[in-house]
């Protein structure tokens, strides 16, 4: 082919609908509230031709820095060479998902919250370290003395 480079080149797969998921996207795509600040992921629809995300994008978890009708302004931090460039672009709800990137940041945040609520109600002033730690090795183990048996190979004989 003479001219294969276009803006959706490439994209196959990357855009194609699952099998037995064609049509026309579920109204939960539509009712979902966006606000900004959020983390949102970058999954265009194969479905959907408008305000559908360069393939680049494809798969990329961006912030939200702007909600209009139909639309968000994602702000998608991308690699230009030996620099990072912050990108804005738009894109339709129907080509975004809320990310759960942050779910588990969240949840250890408000835990530690909760634990230097309760340490400052008691009256305890020495730090706590909450930082995570990794698992480390595995605790000491004592293994019962058995009998020790001596493996040595069969004597050879020859079968004819």
């Amino acid at each position: 082919m003479t001219h294969s480079y276009g803006y959706r080149s490439g994209t196959r797969y990357k855009f194609a609908r699952p099998f037995r998921g064609h049509g026309m996207p579920n109204l939960t795509t539509y009712l979902t509230t966006f606000r900004r600040g959020e983390y949102v992921l970058i999954k265009g629809n194969g479905a959907i031709q408008k305000g559908m995300p360069h393939s680049y994008y494809h798969g990329r978890i961006g912030r939200v820095y702007d909600v209009t009708k139909n639309a968000l302004g994602v702000e998608v931090i991308k690699t230009v060479g030996n620099k990072q460039v912050v990108k804005r672009i738009h894109v339709r709800r129907e080509h975004v998902q809320k990310s759960r990137c942050q779910e588990e940041f969240n949840k250890r945040r408000a835990e530690n919250d909760r634990i230097h609520r309760e340490r400052a109600a008691q009256g305890v002033k020495e730090p706590i370290c909450l930082k995570r730690q990794p698992e480390g090795p595995s605790g000491p183990k004592t293994i019962g003395a058995v009998e020790i048996i001596d493996f040595s190979p069969l004597p050879f004989t020859e079968s004819f």
